[in-house]
């Protein structure tokens, strides 16, 4: 019997704060490989929350062509990033909730996503036909193509679920799948005045810093 509601989660700064660790990890080669040295906010701008494929072509669209050397050094980097990854506070509590489904749908590759669900230890609750990435569809997150995947594929109808994001891509994308699209903003990277600005400019009503809060309005919902 199918659940009564899907929530759909993005990974990175959300499911743990990482996405600050990739961004860095890009700086690092850009700067190697190009002499191109942006600081953090540039690259983030440019680079945060899209999947790797977007990421190239916003970069080819600058001039700047990334091959296979770069990309196999840049693995490298994430993978020994891995290390540094700790799980959101209290985000298993709201995975153990019996009253909804959970799958995630991610920017990041899947080998890289199964990797680090597996370190987290967090692979019983997401196993593999329940991981979407952007490798999946055409056009990865501002589009909503990853979440409307994702519900089709679990069972769900759009207005059945909940999208649980960070990034201005991703978030954008959840809107235009109309589903319910929360922003959780509890990681550092971003919990500051001028990013909370930007979510709200979007048009995102249901923001949230701690999981214990996004849990309880989650179970309202039912």
């Amino acid at each position: 019997m199918q659940q009564s509601k899907l929530i759909i989660w993005d990974f990175d700064g959300v499911i743990s704060d990482t996405e600050h660790l990739w961004i860095k990890n890009w700086q690092i080669l850009l700067k190697n490989f190009f002499n191109i040295d942006w600081d953090f906010a540039k690259a983030n701008k440019i680079l945060g929350g899209l999947s790797p494929k977007t990421k190239i072509e916003n970069l080819s669209k600058l001039g700047i062509e990334i091959n296979d050397h770069f990309l196999l050094e840049l693995k490298k980097l994430d993978w020994e990033a891995m290390k540094d990854m700790r799980p959101v506070e209290n985000v298993v509590e709201i995975f153990k909730l019996k009253e909804f489904e959970h799958c995630i749908a991610t920017g990041g590759n899947l080998d890289k996503t199964m990797r680090k669900l597996d370190l987290l230890n967090f692979n019983r609750y997401f196993p593999e036909n329940k991981i979407f990435t952007a490798q999946q569809v055409q056009h990865g997150k501002p589009e909503p193509d990853l979440f409307l995947l994702a519900a089709q594929s679990c069972g769900f109808k759009p207005n059945d679920c909940f999208v649980i994001e960070d990034s201005l891509a991703g978030l954008s994308a959840g809107l235009k799948a109309n589903m319910v699209t929360i922003a959780f903003l509890g990681c550092p990277m971003n919990n500051n005045p001028q990013y909370i600005q930007k979510v709200k400019n979007l048009g995102i009503e249901h923001i949230f810093y701690t999981m214990n809060d996004l849990k309880r309005f989650l179970l309202a919902k039912l």
